[in-house]
């Protein structure tokens, strides 16, 4: 065959990127709530090079309450606020992802790329804690995402939240993956010199490049440590949260995790299995078997067998630490570790006093009587 009759040879389509830079899923599936679903498909007639740095897009949160409370026999506190709706850090595992569906967006690259604050979180908290029915026990910052996600540094929710609580004598507990926290120390100093605060740093792996790929947007977990090890020499009340478990590939990092934890000054010490609900099943599979694909079976059977067959479990009693031998000896094992470092459990929750609590003016620019 002449040359001028042979057909070029066409280029093979570009397939989608294993991962995106800083980002914990590549993953977008539909919301659960949407009337269609949408399947990408590759028919070879991409134009230009694929998006693998999407920004971040910041939008506003317009909902009318602050304060979310829960009466689940599971959680150690009725009441919390989270600053922010989606988490920039893209840990792969939030048990939160599935709640940006409700927003019309998706649990995957949505989650942790399109972000919602509220401008006014520190007047709609003012004006929550000032009601005459208000009664104040511990609040936690943190119990969907993180109050200190690299969007705190420049929105400083978080720290105006933290300074009405000052004001009101109100207590916190913050949970949190960053050493950002240690910017509000002076709040945080002021709150501890009250009894009004902790803190517990949330530490999954001690391996840094896992912890790359788990948490793309998180600090190193050498990092946490040393904000452990400050925020214990400034007198803060720390702990540390071994969480999430993921049995074949963190578990390994337990009793290293806890002997860090307490050299580095803390006092309490607690640990959650890896929970899957609804999307995020897909996604963490997804996320194994791009990253880890030789272990991926095994990590996968092992969360079954903590789980009864499925890999999540919503029941009251067992959703957070689970069922069967595998999920037992991940509890004797961090039992053993707390005891060998003479640490208390977290899953009590922190006694923290609500006895000095002030309702705060709602005008901050109008003085108490007490003033």
């Amino acid at each position: 065959m002449p040359m001028s009759d042979q057909i070029p040879e066409q280029p093979a389509p570009r397939p989608p990127p294993a991962s995106l830079r800083g980002r914990g899923t590549n993953m977008n599936p539909d919301s659960r709530y949407d009337a269609h679903s949408r399947h990408a498909v590759d028919d070879g007639w991409w134009q230009s090079e694929p998006d693998t740095d999407p920004r971040t897009e910041l939008g506003i949160d317009a909902s009318r309450s602050i304060i979310s409370h829960n009466d689940s026999p599971d959680i150690p506190f009725d009441r919390s606020v989270n600053p922010y709706r989606g988490c920039e850090h893209g840990c792969v595992y939030c048990y939160a992802r599935p709640t940006h569906a409700w927003l019309g967006l998706s649990p995957g690259l949505d989650f942790e790329r399109r972000l919602f604050h509220k401008p006014d979180a520190a007047a709609q908290l003012r004006r929550a804690l000032a009601k005459p029915d208000y009664r104040p026990a511990t609040l936690v910052l943190g119990a969907n995402t993180d109050p200190y996600q690299p969007i705190e540094r420049r929105l400083g929710s978080t720290r105006a939240i933290l300074e009405v609580l000052l004001e009101a004598r109100h207590p916190v507990a913050i949970t949190t993956k960053s050493a950002l926290v240690l910017r509000d120390l002076p709040l945080l100093r002021e709150l501890a010199a009250a009894d009004l605060v902790a803190v517990q740093m949330s530490i999954t792996t001690l391996d840094a490049e896992l912890a790359r790929r788990l948490e793309p947007r998180a600090a190193s977990p050498q990092r946490r440590l040393r904000a452990v090890e400050d925020l214990a020499n400034a007198g803060i009340p720390t702990g540390v949260l071994v969480s999430p478990l993921i049995p074949g590939l963190t578990d390994q990092d337990m009793e290293a995790i806890v002997a860090a934890a307490a050299a580095a000054g803390a006092v309490r010490a607690g640990a959650l299995l890896v929970r899957l609900p609804l999307e995020l099943k897909d996604l963490f599979s997804d996320w194994l078997r791009t990253h880890y694909p030789q272990r991926a079976d095994k990590v996968l059977s092992l969360i079954r067998q903590c789980r009864d067959g499925p890999l999540n479990a919503a029941a009251f009693g067992e959703r957070m630490t689970g069922t069967g031998p595998v999920a037992a000896l991940l509890q004797q094992r961090f039992g053993l570790a707390l005891r060998r470092h003479a640490l208390a459990r977290q899953d009590s929750g922190w006694q923290l006093s609500a006895k000095a609590f002030r309702a705060p003016a709602v005008d901050p620019r109008q003085l108490s009587l007490w003033d």
